[in-house]
């Protein structure tokens, strides 16, 4: 199992590129040096709290949303989390989840072939 600073670090990563950002555009805006950033990314060094809250300013999420990486774990442990958010739908609702679920499987695999 990956370390809270790896997944924090992943996280960070997935944020930034989403964000168009390269690691040393990201380092200029938080004021720091490239390398800070890459360790803090590859999970070598964990940000303060102060520099989390700001990279959450620069990159215009909330807090939070550094510490959603179940996506990062294992097939086994997402599929679990699956399971478990299913469950806790009603009937119907996990009928709905099912049908968009599929329909998004559908189209990354069709993505896929391409």
């Amino acid at each position: 199992m990956k370390t809270i600073k790896v997944l924090l670090g992943n996280r960070i990563r997935e944020i930034r590129k989403m964000k168009g950002l390269t690691q040393e555009q990201l380092a200029e805006l938080v004021n720091i040096e490239q390398k800070h950033v890459s360790r803090i990314e590859l999970g070598k060094s964990a940000p303060t709290f102060e520099r989390l809250e700001l990279f959450s300013q620069i990159l215009n999420v909330p807090i939070a949303d550094f510490f959603h990486y179940d996506h990062f774990e294992d097939q086994k442990t997402r599929a679990k989390s699956f399971d478990e958010m299913m469950k806790e739908l009603s009937e119907e609702n996990q009928k709905l989840a099912y049908r968009i679920f599929s329909g998004i499987i559908q189209a990354l695999k069709e993505n896929q072939s391409q």
